[in-house]
């Protein structure tokens, strides 16, 4: 099996490529979008072996996974923060970071995360695209009890935005700019109210994420934990990358 370490940035991934014997085959950038994630797996695809990607959790990782996983890899997603305690490095740079991961996918000591299904993504922005808008919506209503005050306007009224609501503000007298501040934001609620409404159907599924089971909850970590061995290897293995990271 490679092992490939994967560090993703805004507009590049740092690839690093290590055999099955844990010998460096090469470091090189590719790019961040779907053709370069293609053009890596047919350049990694040369060697006719399976592979495991590793690329940390951030922004992008998950559009990373799903691609090549598309092209028959396997691809873990790490902790960043356990990384980092796995490998408290000196100084750090893109290739040393990809390299970091490749080494931890060889010694099967990657901090794998669990990735929820697209499913469960899928409802889980519905739910809080729900909450986004409610948010705004509730922050409509308070501007215009905020201007009301402003005006001397002492309303016992709950709804301003009801029928009854709307033509009570329609009476008071509010110069220009905050009349049609307040026309504005009566409206907007009602285009907001609507959508939110078709979410919350949706947003009744349970988006609870699964425990993980133990085997791949602790996958890699678990057996690396109980062979000491291979912790030290794998710590005098990226000591070696530091102390040339130190020395350069």
């Amino acid at each position: 099996m490679l092992h490939v370490g994967l560090d993703l940035s805004r507009k590049r991934v740092d690839v690093c490529l290590i055999s099955a014997q844990g010998e460096l085959i090469g470091q090189f950038p590719a790019p961040a979008d779907g053709d370069g994630l293609h053009g890596l797996a047919r350049r990694v695809g040369v060697y006719g072996e399976p592979v495991r990607g590793v690329i940390e959790s951030m922004n992008g990782a998950r559009f990373v996974h799903d691609e090549l996983v598309a092209h028959g890899w396997e691809v873990l997603v790490t902790d960043a923060q356990r990384v980092k305690g796995l490998a408290p490095l000196a100084c750090k740079t893109d290739k040393i970071d990809a390299r970091v991961l490749a080494t931890l996918s060889f010694y099967d000591l990657v901090p794998a995360i669990w990735l929820p299904t697209p499913e469960l993504r899928q409802e889980r922005e519905r739910s809080r695209w729900r909450l986004h808008l409610v948010k705004h919506r509730s922050t409509l209503k308070n501007r215009v009890h905020s201007t009301l005050i402003g005006f001397g306007y002492q309303v016992q009224m709950a709804d301003l935005f009801g029928v009854g609501g709307r033509r009570l503000l329609a009476g008071r007298e509010i110069p220009e700019p905050w009349r049609g501040h307040v026309d504005a934001s009566v409206q907007l609620p009602g285009s907001v109210r609507s959508p939110a409404s078709r979410l919350r159907a949706s947003s009744e599924i349970s988006i609870a994420s699964p425990r993980r089971s133990s085997s791949s909850a602790t996958r890699g970590c678990a057996r690396g934990s109980a062979n000491p061995a291979m912790w030290t290897c794998a710590a005098r293995s990226l000591s070696a990358g530091r102390a040339t990271c130190a020395g350069g």
